[in-house]
């Protein structure tokens, strides 16, 4: 009996830990976001908004502008506006659109 209840313990806790490391199905860019870097594409002129919306998709993907000293940069810029690109072409309406 004491072995049932330990195997079904540790069925549960992996049942937990595949559950936790499943894909959340979350957007990473906002419709403001998709709204602004459409129009950042389209070549439309630069606003605060618009900077600071891609600004902020760009640090969701991983890009960190306060570093003092970035031994990375300009790589890890790019490689965050790959990944911003990535998310722009999956989840906004206005990329698959085009």
């Amino acid at each position: 009996m004491k072995r049932l209840s330990m195997l079904s313990a540790l069925a549960l806790a992996l049942a937990g830990c595949a559950a936790g490391g499943m894909q959340q199905s979350t957007t990473n860019l906002s419709a403001t976001q998709c709204r602004d870097l459409t129009a950042l594409k389209n070549h439309a002129p630069p606003s605060r908004e618009r900077n600071l919306s891609e600004l902020a998709a760009l640090e969701r993907a991983g890009y960190d502008p306060s570093k003092w000293y970035d031994p990375y940069y300009p790589d890890d810029l790019h490689a965050a506006q790959r990944q911003v690109d990535r998310w722009y072409q999956a989840e906004c309406p206005q990329a698959r659109a085009d």
